[in-house]
């Protein structure tokens, strides 16, 4: 059977996530399944680079489909976009793979984006796609906590209690705070990369940092955190619509040519 590779966008919104539900609720796996059953009859099955929650988009998710007949990678895309409108879900590229590319266990790392954006009017055009306070925040404090952050840690502290991960142990290769100006605001944006992250790993990590960025927290309050080894040492875990998966990372990127 002939494998395809999906790069694929999404506005998490109207969505429980990317993984399907048992209940049937509507998730970005079941939608995507559903298009492809229309091109091909049966249940099909696709596999993910990460499981996105509910309410978080993407602009660089990857899953991989095996299929019963070869497709022109470009029809095949366009036939399943068309098969997933009106929903919020674009595939962007699909290639055909080897039998040994895996969306997920081929991966070498994967890469996240949260915006969060500080102003005092409500966000009418980013409504739904950032986190909106009103404060303003201190970049150089959060840049300075933040660095504790990089390297090999436990990050029990910025784990769910949910998070079915069997080792809080991860290396976290990059953390990147950025500002920039906009009419009536600001927006920070967070870059964060790792070969994998633990459930809700960085909306706690987010959240923590806000609080470093407020002055609610001093900067070392971070490293104590993350030392602690404990949920309950966490700041406050950041909404969902600020959080973006951007791209994924594998030795051989399939989408290169």
């Amino acid at each position: 059977m002939p494998r395809y590779a999906l790069k694929i966008e999404y506005n998490g919104a109207p969505f429980q996530g990317w993984q399907r539900q048992a209940a049937g609720q509507p998730s970005v796996q079941a939608a995507i399944e559903a298009a492809l059953s229309k091109l091909e009859p049966g249940p099909h099955t696709i596999a993910a680079a990460g499981r996105t929650d509910t309410g978080v988009h993407a602009t660089g998710q990857v899953a991989h489909a095996d299929l019963g007949q070869n497709w022109l990678p470009f029809r095949l895309q366009e036939a399943l976009n068309h098969h997933l409108r009106p929903l919020p879900v674009a595939i962007l590229q699909t290639v055909l793979v080897p039998d040994t590319f895996h969306a997920r266990f081929s991966a070498t790392e994967r890469r996240y984006l949260f915006r969060l954006m500080s102003r005092r009017a409500p966000v009418t055009h980013d409504k739904g796609l950032v986190w909106q306070i009103q404060h303003p925040l201190d970049l150089d404090a959060m840049q300075q906590a933040a660095h504790h952050l990089l390297g090999l840690h436990d990050f029990t502290t910025f784990r769910s209690t949910l998070c079915q991960a069997k080792s809080p142990i991860k290396t976290l290769d990059e953390i990147t705070i950025t500002r920039h100006d906009i009419p009536h605001g600001t927006e920070y944006r967070f870059t964060l990369r790792a070969r994998s992250f633990l459930h809700n790993q960085v909306r706690s990590i987010v959240g923590s940092l806000e609080r470093v960025g407020a002055g609610a927290w001093p900067p070392l309050r971070i490293k104590d955190a993350l030392d602690a080894e404990n949920r309950a040492a966490c700041g406050p875990v950041c909404p969902p619509q600020g959080l973006y998966l951007t791209g994924v990372g594998y030795p051989d990127d399939p989408f290169a040519t």
